[in-house]
């Protein structure tokens, strides 16, 4: 039985029998109790005579018409609705409720306990839509969609095209007619609903006035900074209408912030959704606003990549999510004020592509997408982080002018339809006079990352006689790939700061290549592969950079090749080739200067890593305190009020090993530390994890900040304690329980596994792989991922665990997408005891 599956081939036959279609759907979100009214008039052509489905998950249906003939309910089944005799032009009309979610999927329901304010808002990617309405659920069957939504008058109501005047009716009711939306995939419709708070603002650019509107819950009014999210905007429109020479192609743009979001954030056309912990409510460091603008690019840019042209299935899935991704970071350098944003890539994104593609469930960036479920598994930091840096290195390769000149050509070619890579690849092949066939052989459909090292000679005078670059490659995954690479050789100047004296741009391929522009060069204190990060590789420096890099990692004049040296040295603790105590001593001796902050967050969650999971039982205590002591320094030496303060303090909060300092914290020791909510429930965390904060104190923390946020974060806390009975309501609120709110879930799961307590962890690591059975089929893939990633027994590394996870591999029937999260799962942890091993 398919369920809520659908195959490709599945999709490719529908796909074949039905066209031309368009929907009209009422919602009713005036009935009481947890269902909706959903009223679905789809037309359709077909092959006369043919026959097919229609999707639907979790529908009551009171009737279903086809062609003005009644057909069987019994027709409605296993989240299908089958139809047959079809004429060349159809109607079939669906009439039932639908589920309100709690989940995240589909139609979402939230009431904020601060207020007792309803908001709803739909997440429909990748196949949610069908929660909804009846739909033809796959990418290529596009379609217009007019929209009828009855709710409480005082709602606002918000989807894809404009909001209308709503018509008021009897009894407190209003009923919003939308106009039907452009043509567009199902994944991409929407609607939010609810008692939002609503600021208006236009962009007038070289196209037409688009109308701007940022909406968030009225609970967040207080925080909302809509003049920074609306200046962002505009910066964005400004570029991508320019790169790209198009317009903006839906009308309006509204963003809105919403509760207990799965994602980070969702390109529905004209009505992007965003999760609200973007409306931030305490202080936050420069990061943070980064990140923002980040996402707020990263969803504009598909309103052109992936919602005027989107993909035919979901194997170009990698294709969207890799372009935003791209696009994000390069018109934040171009056109923010965060003209660093590719080194905030290098720290963070790209360490999280580097870290997916070396685990076993590694797939190419173009991965086969069989079905909807591996697609639900392949949100990943290969499809993200690893594409991106494709396309960065494409970039380089065929040149950025050529680059943009392809995107606008494709655009205008495939406009309001769907495409396939090679339509892309026809378009760039076409502008740049590149033949790029073979490139997307082995960089997308290949699985692994190669690593690249500098092999040279000297002579007496400190000068190469021979210089190559060394490409290898694992063994499972030997590709050894063409990168487009940049050569920095850099120097301690008469200030000793690390500054490039020279910069040489090649192409490297095959296992040696040799550079002859370095011969006769001087030997540097530090020589950089991949300098301005142009490709995707692992480097190692060679023994006397790495030298210079751990004497003075703080010295460089420049933010970027700092993180690929930072990335090298945290990819070599991982590996096993740098001692965590090392890694441990640099980060120490470095973040405290280190100017990017998503770096500085990074590193000080790396090295708290370094200690708890690629350290020795006997080593562990005193590099513990160590580092303890450490980040203690780091937060008295902070400039007082600044970025760096505030994430020494949180650093502090996970690194204490005795709840001392932290009381110190929270009772007012550190001048200018501004502890607003968010930090104070940072180190009421703290104090939970050392058995230090009990029930009492965390439920009158809940009492100071009794707002969705504290009772998230009390659920948290919680979670962390070393008492036997709050795991075990943990565990159950977590597996369990349905009605656990989305957020809430992943806090307390994110909250269970606690490093230090093996012991009172040790019977959960068989309920785990209990659950890892069937947690998905009776949960569904978004709980249930939660649980398998966040509830793995990790963060005590024991050769116990790793066996009964091996035992549970070889045996388990469970389904693909919860076997891939426990292998991962087990990755982590063989790779963690084979560094304790060495350190």
């Amino acid at each position: 039985m398919p369920g809520t599956n659908l195959t490709r081939e599945e999709a490719r036959q529908r796909a074949a029998v039905v066209s031309d279609a368009s929907y009209d759907v009422a919602l009713d979100l005036t009935l009481e109790g947890e269902r909706f009214g959903s009223v679905t008039t789809l037309t359709f052509a077909a092959q006369p005579g043919a026959s097919t489905f229609v999707d639907l998950v979790d529908g009551e249906l009171t009737s279903v018409t086809l062609n003005g003939r009644e057909l069987d309910l019994s027709a409605y089944a296993d989240s299908r609705i089958a139809i047959d005799g079809l004429e060349a032009q159809n109607e079939l009309v669906v009439t039932g409720t639908c589920l309100y979610s709690h989940s995240g999927e589909g139609l979402h329901r939230f009431v904020d306990p601060t207020d007792d304010r309803v908001y709803l808002y739909t997440q429909f990617e990748v196949p949610d839509a069908r929660r909804v309405f009846a739909t033809f659920e796959q990418p290529d069957l596009k379609a217009q969609f007019t929209f009828h939504v009855t709710a409480p008058a005082h709602w606002k109501v918000v989807s894809n095209s404009p909001t209308p005047e709503p018509i008021t009716l009897d009894g407190g009711s209003a009923v919003w007619h939308f106009e039907p939306t452009k043509t567009m995939s199902t994944y991409i419709t929407a609607l939010v609903a609810g008692e939002y708070h609503e600021v208006r603002d236009s962009y007038a650019g070289a196209y037409d006035e688009i109308p701007l509107g940022v909406f968030c819950r009225q609970s967040l009014v207080p925080f909302l900074d809509a003049d920074d999210i609306f200046g962002i905007t505009k910066q964005g429109f400004e570029f991508f209408e320019g790169a790209f020479q198009m317009g903006y192609p839906f009308g309006k743009y509204d963003q809105l912030f919403v509760p207990e979001y799965n994602m980070g954030a969702m390109e529905n056309a004209g009505a992007v959704t965003f999760r609200d912990e973007m409306i931030f409510r305490s202080r936050q460091t420069v990061s943070a606003y980064e990140q923002r603008a980040n996402t707020i690019l990263h969803e504009m840019a598909h309103m052109w990549f992936g919602d005027l042209v989107t993909m035919k299935w979901w194997d170009d899935l990698w294709l969207n999510e890799s372009f935003a991704e791209f696009a994000a970071h390069h018109s934040s350098v171009k056109a923010t004020r965060f003209t660093d944003a590719w080194t905030g890539f290098t720290n963070s994104r790209k360490n999280w592509a580097y870290r997916q593609d070396q685990l076993p469930t590694t797939h190419p960036i173009a991965a086969d997408n069989y079905d909807l479920h591996a697609v639900e598994a392949n949100f990943d930091g290969i499809t993200y982080a690893k594409g991106a840096s494709a396309l960065k290195q494409l970039v380089a390769w065929v040149g950025e002018d050529d680059f943009f000149a392809g995107l606008r050509a494709y655009f205008t070619k495939h406009a309001y339809g769907n495409t396939e890579l090679q339509d892309l690849l026809v378009e760039l092949s076409e502008a740049s006079g590149r033949e790029l066939d073979s490139w997307a052989a082995e960089w997308l459909q290949t699985s692994g990352v190669n690593t690249l090292r500098a092999d040279f000679d000297v002579d007496d005078e400190g000068r190469f006689t021979r210089f190559d670059v060394v490409q290898t490659a694992t063994e499972e995954y030997p590709t050894l790939r063409r990168h487009r690479i940049a050569i920095g050789l850099y120097d301690r100047g008469d200030d000793g700061r690390l500054v490039r004296t020279e910069r040489i741009e090649t192409d490297v391929r095959d296992e040696r290549t040799t550079i002859t522009e370095l011969v006769d060069q001087r030997r540097p204190d530090l020589i950089l592969l991949n300098d301005d990060d142009l490709t995707y590789a692992k480097i190692r420096l060679d023994e006397g950079s790495f030298e210079t890099l751990l004497a003075g990692i703080a010295t460089f004049a420049d933010s970027l090749p700092r993180a690929l040296c930072w990335g090298s040295a945290w990819d070599m603790t991982r590996d096993a080739e740098l001692p965590s105590a090392r890694f441990v001593d640099l980060v120490l001796a470095g973040v405290g200067t280190e100017s990017d902050l998503t770096a500085v967050s990074s590193l000080l969650r790396q090295g708290h890593s370094a200690i708890n999971l690629f350290t020795s039982d006997e080593n562990r205590p005193a590099l513990a305190r160590h580092w303890e002591q450490g980040v203690a320094e780091l937060l008295s030496s902070a400039e007082a009020g600044s970025d760096h303060q505030l994430a020494f303090a949180r650093a502090l909060a996970s690194a204490a090993t005795s709840a001392d300092l932290l009381r110190q914290v929270l009772g007012g020791s550190v001048e200018g530390l501004e502890l607003d909510a968010d930090l104070r429930w940072t180190y009421i965390r703290g104090l939970a994890r050392l058995g230090d904060a009990d029930e009492a104190e965390i439920d009158a923390e809940l009492a100071r900040d009794d707002t969705n946020q504290g009772r998230e974060n009390a659920a948290g806390a919680r979670a962390r304690r070393p008492d036997a009975e709050a795991k075990a309501e943990a565990w159950r609120k977590v597996v369990e329980d349905a009605s656990t709110p989305n957020e809430t879930r992943r806090q307390i799961a994110e909250g269970f596994q606690v490093p230090g307590q093996a012991e009172l962890l040790e019977p959960y690591v068989d309920r785990y792989l209990k659950m890892a059975d069937t947690v998905i089929d009776e949960m569904g893939v978004w709980i249930g991922q939660n649980a398998l990633i966040h509830l793995f027994p990790l963060a005590n590394p024991s050769q116990d665990a790793l066996a009964k996870v091996d035992a549970w591999l070889e045996s388990t029937q469970a389904p693909a997408a919860a076997r891939r999260y426990v292998l991962e799962g087990r990755d982590d942890l063989r790779r963690a005891l084979a560094a304790r091993a060495v350190n």
